[in-house]
């Protein structure tokens, strides 16, 4: 029998007849395993994730009230509210951000668009990231030593954002340059030959392109920001103060280094891990917000370009 015959009777005989070769069988089946897996990460961390908001949820809740997001703390931390500490960390992570945004994106503008290929840029590259794994506690004494006592900042609300800023910079460096690299190089040479310049292609074609992916490092960086303790533990917090911030030189209460205050201190655990499993509620809260807010302008940005 000829080959196109034998075709011929295998088609007549109907699909169940006909197999895939062992070679692509094979890919299929690791290409089921693949997506199984993944899947099982994804429902791993979705359950790790719920199981802990769910945890922080039950006990801080029964702590919300009008009068403990409003009132300053008193009666040794044990009654009145955290009004001075979610006002501190507001304000530390917006100083933060302000200083880390725009010199963490100029940065990776410069390595990605400017900066000449060769052995000192890789090893910028890598030093940048390598800066990523440094222990905050590190960056707390380098605040310390420089913020605090070599510029006379004094432990301050200033000298705590300039720290976490620095902390923040790794992030936003690294986001934005893949964000700046995944802009395909065709869209650059379309606006050079359409007479723009180099900074004119960068600023109205390359960045709204890449604002999307760059965003991403915002919002890493504001969860770790507004959640460390050892920063500003050596630059910004104190334990108690009396009113609220008047200066960018005050020093001021925040919600991470009060959670681990009334963790540590006092004589009322009952009345104290009480408040603080409401702090700690607030301050995810507070995340949640900030990320919701730039995950927002982040899909919105990326409509407006694709459009």
């Amino acid at each position: 029998m000829s080959g196109t015959a034998m075709e011929l009777s295998a088609a007549a005989a109907g699909p169940a007849a006909v197999s895939l070769p062992p070679a692509r069988y094979g890919r299929a089946l690791v290409q089921k395993l693949g997506f199984a897996a993944l899947g099982a990460c994804m429902a791993a961390n979705i359950l790790f994730l719920g199981t802990i908001l769910f945890f922080i949820a039950r006990r801080g809740l029964p702590a919300i009230s009008w009068e403990f997001l409003t009132q300053a703390p008193r009666d040794a931390m044990t009654a009145g509210g955290v009004a001075p500490a979610i006002l501190g960390t507001f304000y530390l992570t917006l100083g933060a951000m302000l200083f880390a945004l725009p010199l963490g994106a100029s940065c990776a503008v410069y390595l990605t668009e400017y900066s000449p290929k060769g052995w000192v840029v890789n090893l910028l590259r890598v030093s940048v990231n390598n800066l990523a794994g440094v222990p905050s506690v590190v960056f707390g004494l380098f605040g310390l030593t420089v913020f605090v006592k070599y510029c006379g900042f004094g432990v301050s609300i200033l000298a705590g954002s300039l720290t976490l800023g620095i902390l923040a910079l790794p992030v936003i460096i690294s986001a934005s340059q893949e964000a700046l690299v995944a802009v395909p190089q065709s869209v650059r040479e379309a606006s050079l030959a359409l007479g723009a310049t180099q900074w004119e292609t960068i600023r109205k074609v390359v960045l709204p392109a890449a604002l999307p992916g760059m965003l991403t490092g915002v919002i890493l960086s504001v969860g770790r920001v507004a959640g460390e303790t050892a920063p500003i533990l050596f630059t910004a917090a104190a334990f108690y103060v009396k009113g609220y911030p008047k200066s960018p030189f005050s020093e001021v209460m925040a919600l991470p280094y009060h959670i681990y205050a009334l963790m540590t201190e006092g004589t009322h655990p009952e009345e104290q891990t009480r408040i603080a499993y409401g702090a700690s509620l607030l301050l995810l809260a507070l995340v949640l917000s900030v990320s919701m807010a730039a995950i927002w302008i982040r899909q919105r940005q990326r409509k407006t370009y694709h459009a």
